[in-house]
């Protein structure tokens, strides 16, 4: 009753691990020179095939997109126009960083109200004020626990 008979069909479907059999996890490299020099693996093949190709392949695609399929002018646009990254002015107003925190994001909300900073800009500006004091506050919490440590 140890063993459990199978039948061939269920045998057929497990996957084969492949590979040496006699190898172990850990053990000497059943290959210690490694691959001879030269070979070419299926994946270097195919892309030097595919290299050979660019040529006529793009121009298969941009006659397709002269030729009114969209899919294929998107494609070409894509490539010699890429789509282009939002990208926020440089903004200047008072703003005092040895404030306190609360005080630095007043100066924040004045500055969008003045008209001085664009109010998306203003949120990565609070955001950024957020994350350095978060940074400040575990700062001067490590310094209070060296300082009890200290004491001990």
């Amino acid at each position: 009753m140890d063993q459990i008979n199978e039948p061939d069909w269920v045998k057929s479907t497990r996957k084969n691990k492949g590979g040496n059999p006699a190898w172990t996890r850990g053990g000497p490299s059943p290959n210690p020179n490694g691959r001879p020099k030269g070979i070419v693996d299926k994946r270097q093949r195919l892309q030097q095939a595919l290299a050979d190709q660019a040529s006529e392949v793009t121009r298969v695609v941009i006659d397709a997109a002269l030729g009114g399929d969209m899919q294929a002018a998107s494609l070409v646009l894509s490539r010699v126009a890429p789509a282009l990254k939002a990208q926020t002015e440089r903004v200047e107003f008072d703003f005092d960083s040895t404030a306190p925190i609360a005080q630095q994001v007043e100066q924040v909300l004045q500055g969008i109200a003045d008209g001085k900073i664009a109010p998306d800009v203003g949120k990565h500006i609070i955001e950024a004020i957020g994350s350095l004091s978060a940074v400040r506050a575990v700062d001067e919490m490590e310094q209070r626990l060296a300082a009890l440590e200290g004491k001990q």
